[in-house]
């Protein structure tokens, strides 16, 4: 109040007269009220010394233990066109069933016999393989005659060359016997020539002499030209030595050049069957694409693609199927101040949406409705959420989680740490440090031995 009058309510009325004011000014009532802080102010410090078991609280939702198991959606790794379904949405489907029916929508691809077709491609390339091995192997056969024959022409050449030469020799051991004949055939001549200017010899003796000379010229001149023959047929039997080489050498070098085009060829047409067998598979296989099947057993979700004659791309989503048979997990995500408390093998307390549950995350031990997990992996990188990761399994040594859970539930978790007396946990909070550091105990494999 202002306090503007100088007027005192207080001292015109007594305040005792009134119910409320006796209520309220009687000493009975001061004393009760006195005893009853006292007695709030024992209790609550006692409350303060009570333990509390710290925690570390986290959010998240159900998923499956291994990732196989969590729901996926099903891609055509072909651009296509859906032309006929063989499921609705909600149907369980066994692993290999025909979901749907697919047809190309590329051009190269439209021929519906474009497999048997290749395949005949395959065969023809084939024979044509063959037919250029049959004329290698009939090229190789014509190199190995000619070189049979070669080495036969080249001994008969040889042979001449060893004749012609003996005839040389003949001859020309024939040239000088003629050339003594002739010598001889000289000196008689001469003799017979004196003697008769001499007056021993008759003119006629002369002239046999003579003509005898003459012949014997005329033989030496014969076998001079029988030996130039000899040597020449000497040269013309090396000459044809070479031009044997030469020939042949040129004959094989010819066959060997077709033998091997023949096998470039066949190396060419091989390298062609082998890519149309490529293609032949990869035909196989893209037409057995054609029909999606079911990856493994499950529900049918979701149709992404629903309409009849919808056309999609390679890798686009087409339906969405979830697993019938997967281990529950929950995946959680803590702050990244409280991720050095955690460790393989923790226990944590859950609570599912839709259970109920009343929760005193201080004492887990009255706690109702909640779950037991243990802590399987954690994420060593932060989510984009802030936070990192934790998945969690059911804890075989509690209760089982409920059956009616399903993949994608919300869940709240809680990381039980130390017992410390309550005060220390308000003073924690207060200062906002992070929970006592710990490692977990290391279980004693056996005892020592004494």
């Amino acid at each position: 109040m202002l306090k503007i009058s100088h007027n005192v309510i207080k001292e015109g009325i007594n305040m005792a007269d009134y119910k409320s004011g006796k209520t309220i000014f009687d000493r009975k009532y001061y004393k009760q009220f006195n005893q009853f802080l006292w007695v709030f102010s024992i209790i609550l410090l006692i409350t303060l010394f009570l333990p509390w078991t710290q925690n570390i609280s986290g959010t998240g939702n159900v998923t499956t233990l291994r990732p196989e198991q969590r729901p996926q959606s099903i891609q055509s790794t072909l651009p296509g066109r859906i032309e006929e379904w063989y499921v609705q949405e909600g149907d369980l489907v066994q692993k290999g069933d025909t979901i749907l029916r697919i047809s190309e929508i590329k051009s190269e691809y439209f021929d519906i016999n474009l497999v048997s077709r290749t395949g005949d491609q395959i065969d023809a390339k084939k024979s044509s393989v063959q037919a250029y091995e049959s004329k290698v192997n009939a090229l190789e056969r014509q190199i190995a005659a000619l070189r049979n024959e070669q080495i036969l022409k080249y001994e008969q050449a040889q042979n001449k060359l060893m004749q012609a030469g003996l005839k040389v020799k003949s001859d020309s051991i024939e040239l000088e016997a003629a050339k003594t004949n002739l010598e001889i055939a000289e000196r008689q001549f001469d003799r017979i020539q004196t003697l008769q200017l001499e007056g021993l010899k008759a003119v006629k003796d002369v002239e046999e002499k003579r003509l005898k000379l003459q012949e014997t010229q005329a033989k030496l001149i014969s076998q001079e030209n029988k030996l130039l023959t000899s040597k020449n047929e000497v040269i013309n039997a090396q000459v044809e030595l070479s031009s044997i080489n030469a020939s042949y050498g040129d004959k094989i070098a010819k066959a060997q050049s077709d033998m091997f085009t023949a096998r470039s060829s066949q190396f060419d047409a091989t390298a062609q069957v082998t890519k149309l067998e490529n293609d032949y598979t990869n035909y196989e296989k893209r037409n057995s694409l054609m029909y999606i099947t079911a990856p493994q057993s499950g529900f049918i979700n979701k149709a992404i693609k629903s309409g009849i004659g919808e056309t999609f791309k390679e890798g686009d989503q087409l339906v969405g199927i979830m697993p019938s048979a997967y281990e529950l997990a929950v995946e959680t995500f803590i702050d990244p101040i409280d991720l050095p408390l955690m460790h393989l093998g923790e226990k944590v307390r859950v609570q599912f949406d839709g259970w109920p549950a009343i929760v005193f995350s201080g004492w887990p031990n009255v706690s109702y409705g909640t779950y037991g997990g243990t802590v399987v992996a954690i994420e060593n990188f932060i989510s984009p959420n802030g936070k990192y990761r934790i998945l969690l399994a059911p804890d075989k040594e509690d209760h089982e989680w409920p059956t009616a859970l399903r993949v994608g539930s919300g869940a709240r978790t809680m990381a039980l740490l130390n017992d410390v007396p309550i005060w220390f946990e308000m003073w924690r909070k207060l200062n906002g440090f992070p929970p006592d550091y710990y490692q977990p105990q290391v279980k004693m494999g056996s005892d020592e031995k004494k």
